[in-house]
């Protein structure tokens, strides 16, 4: 590698480090908890732990993990299997999976509310305990594998991939208990001691829908965990082209504790699954991560059903953005073009941090695009497998063909210029 990627990578695992470790949930006790974020390892060439994670991604060859509709203690299989196959690799399955129809989302939904009381009525700490021994599962047993599903799966190098499956994920589930711990803490005054004024906090009528992204991991299992550590039950929609990875967390959730139907794992075609969940009556809020046109047509579907529901559902939604870059005159140069290069092809630009733009003073731009190229000559392309790739294939063909249309317009376009560089690894 270059000096100039090495000096890349410094910055990002000087910014990225953390020092802190979390006690064991043996020692748990909800009144004190308070989360630290989790450590994460170099993986440098050589090390224990990228011996361990090359291992972990060599057992993965040649195996194909059948992943099912999971509804309670139920494992439900349908006709017409589907692949999910390696970014990189199309000839490389690495899942086989089902969707479920109209009537098996529905019997998720039923299931879900059946065991809805029972879970509500479990005490928060006990709640808490149950994704902190996830949490606790995720650093130390599956942290690898979590690892190795996410590089496979979703086509993330090695750093990537620890950045979000091992250590964004673990700290999901450690800080929502302390945040879960602080929002209960509150009591409302009570003026004659003799008669104390008291709050219950209970989970929503009704069930969640949980719809996740292909991106992160760490959002897939967050976005189910978060409702039902509040008492609330939840469908879990994986993204397609994540199934691999969200099947592993749904796994070690139960390992943890989590009781059968508290969160259902439903894979199914988008339009079904959304049509069906915004139809029942029982729906208590969606929590989405994806795109803009998804987000808005659920939204304009619950609001077309709002006289049926028996609450108005909760919505929230992440959806993609643009970020961009605003260069003062005064800034540091050098962290203006690894930054530059950091934000916008990491991951081949497929989160929400992607750079898209840049506003640079005009006596600065010389010396930036100068960088710039210098520094995207040398980008490694290819398989995430090996430790040297910065970026490997996006997600699927219909990333390939968006990323193809963006340089397609520019090519076509007055006064703009189309730098590629680049070297692949294989």
């Amino acid at each position: 590698m270059t000096f100039l990627l090495k000096t890349l990578r410094i910055i990002k695992y000087k910014l990225s480090y953390r020092h802190v470790r979390y006690m064991s949930s043996e020692t748990f006790d909800f009144n004190t908890f308070v989360a630290k974020n989790e450590p994460m390892p170099t993986y440098s060439p050589g090390t224990k732990e990228r011996n361990l994670l090359d291992a972990c991604v060599a057992s993965y060859e040649c195996r194909i993990r059948d992943i099912p509709i999971v509804i309670g203690d139920e494992e439900i299989r349908t006709e017409g299997e589907r692949y999910q196959v390696c970014p990189f690799d199309h000839e490389r399955k690495v899942a086989r999976y089902y969707y479920a129809p109209k009537p098996v989302i529905q019997k998720a939904i039923v299931s879900c509310l059946s065991g809805r009381k029972a879970w509500e009525r479990t005490p928060l700490a006990k709640r808490a305990e149950i994704f902190l021994r996830a949490a606790d599962l995720m650093s130390n047993k599956y942290r690898y594998d979590l690892l190795a599903t996410t590089m496979l799966g979703q086509g993330k190098n090695i750093w990537q991939a620890e950045i979000d499956a091992g250590a964004e994920i673990i700290d999901f589930l450690r800080f929502d208990v302390q945040f879960a711990r602080e929002i209960t803490e509150y009591k409302p005054i009570s003026p004659n001691p003799e008669e104390l004024n008291s709050i219950k906090y209970r989970g929503c009528e009704g069930f969640w829908a949980a719809i996740t992204p292909f991106n992160f991991t760490a959002i897939g299992g967050h976005l189910p965990m978060a409702p039902a550590l509040m008492g609330n039950v939840c469908l879990w929609k994986p993204s397609d082209t994540a199934l691999l990875s969200n099947y592993l967390v749904y796994e070690i959730y139960r390992e943890a504790g989590l009781p059968a139907g508290v969160i259902n794992f439903v894979p199914a075609d988008g339009p079904v699954f959304g049509d069906t969940i915004t139809a029942s009556p029982d729906l208590a809020g969606i929590n989405f991560t994806g795109s803009v046109k998804t987000f808005s047509h659920l939204w304009k579907q619950v609001g077309a059903n709002i006289e049926t529901y028996k609450s108005y559902p909760r919505l929230i939604g992440e959806c993609g953005g643009k970020n961009m870059h605003f260069v003062h005159s005064s800034a540091k140069i050098d962290q203006v073009f690894y930054g530059a290069v950091q934000s916008g092809f990491e991951y081949g630009g497929q989160k929400c941090s992607a750079l898209s733009r840049m506003y640079i003073p005009e006596s600065m731009w010389p010396t930036v695009k100068e960088n710039l190229v210098q520094i995207h000559k040398q980008l490694i392309v290819g398989t995430p497998l090996y430790g040297e790739t910065f970026m490997s294939a996006v997600i699927d063909e219909k990333a390939f063909a968006r990323c193809m249309s963006y340089l397609d317009y520019a090519r076509k376009s007055p006064n703009v210029s189309v730098v590629a560089g680049g070297r692949c690894n294989d």
